[in-house]
């Protein structure tokens, strides 16, 4: 019995570490890149909704989205994640629609416009 006792706190203080490990390593990324201050407002909105809301991002935001690097951007969104105020929220659909964001401005912003 004691020795799930402390199988048990071992697990628990892993899991913390891990936690608090993980916060640090995002807000570090986040600090070393500058990455808060690469997106307009305006932007960091429109892409904000569409990650964690329902909405969608322009090209002109896309294109800030881009020039903001995927380090960053998974870097803050993990952030937010991180946040009590969005407990709420599922993290892996979160990462999915992240993840679906950052592919669908990655292949507007690297294809082609059309001939005028």
């Amino acid at each position: 019995m004691a020795n799930l006792n402390v199988y048990s706190v071992l697990v628990v203080l892993f899991l913390t570490c891990g936690a608090v490990m993980a916060t640090k390593e995002n807000d570090q990324i986040i600090k070393e890149n500058n990455c808060e201050t690469k997106m307009g407002l305006p932007c960091v909105l429109e892409a904000f909704t569409s990650i964690f809301e329902r909405g969608s991002i322009s090209n002109k935001c896309c294109g800030e989205l881009v020039v903001l690097g995927n380090v960053c951007h998974s870097a803050l969104v993990k952030r937010t994640l991180e946040n009590p105020l969005f407990k709420y929220l599922t993290p892996t659909t979160i990462i999915a629609k992240s993840i679906q964001t950052w592919n669908n401005c990655l292949a507007l912003i690297d294809s082609p416009s059309p001939s005028a």
